[in-house]
């Protein structure tokens, strides 16, 4: 998948997976795969999030005003799972169309 969003773009989880709690985090069950994915607490925050499609812009303000980290390495992370995600089909990338 090209992954190159604009931090307006939206995320949202696919139905596709289902969630459990596991620890601190979370267990993700890939419907169609049958393959299991585990987040942490703050990988188990994200998901909450894009439960609905949200800007990408607002889940690195979620997660900068919950957690004390670093703006970029927050941004980098951040999207480094959101790619995670969408590469395995459990994330959608929803372009914002200018109008």
């Amino acid at each position: 998948m090209n992954w190159d969003p604009s931090d307006q773009d939206r995320v949202s989880a696919t139905k596709d997976a289902v969630a459990c709690e596991f620890g601190n985090g979370l267990a993700l069950l890939d419907l169609k795969s049958n393959i299991y994915y585990s987040l942490n607490s703050v990988g188990a925050y994200i998901w909450e999030l894009i439960q609905e499609p949200k800007p990408i812009s607002e889940i690195h303000s979620a997660v900068l005003a919950r957690y004390n980290v670093d703006p970029e390495r927050c941004k980098a992370d951040v999207d480094g799972l959101l790619k995670g995600l969408a590469d395995s089909g459990l994330a959608r990338l929803h372009h914002e169309e200018l109008v």
